[in-house]
């Protein structure tokens, strides 16, 4: 997932680049800003698939990586005004929310699919 997150970025950057003498400049701030936060959700989500893997033997992980996704999409719902990606991050936070409540009922293995798809799509959002 580290390898993607990080073609992502660089995928951005370079498109950022090629379209700064079309796009003003705080648009290319922007875009530079949702594509580095959309890695850093990324980072986030392999953290919680790890955490969930060895959950049996420190289940504290899961909550600090849901913690950490939920930072990563407060700042980025701060920054944004598109449509799509707000709906993308809407879907992680109910998906987040979701794997929180399945960790507070004593689930140490909870299906964090939607997560990890939401967190896909924001990668997507960020990078068209």
């Amino acid at each position: 997932m580290r390898s993607r997150s990080r073609r992502i970025a660089v995928a951005a950057a370079v498109t950022a680049v090629v379209f700064t003498g079309a796009v003003g400049c705080s648009a290319v701030d922007k875009a530079l800003d949702c594509v580095a936060t959309a890695d850093a959700i990324a980072t986030s989500v392999d953290r919680l698939s790890q955490a969930v893997s060895t959950a049996a033997d420190d289940p504290t992980q899961l909550t600090e990586a849901l913690d950490e996704i939920d930072r990563e999409l407060g700042n980025l719902k701060d920054t944004t005004d598109n449509a799509d990606l707000a709906k993308a991050v809407d879907d992680l936070t109910t998906g987040v929310d979701n794997v929180r409540t399945a960790v507070e009922n004593g689930d140490t293995t909870p299906d964090i699919t939607p997560v990890t798809d939401s967190a896909a799509e924001i990668g997507k959002v960020c990078t068209s």
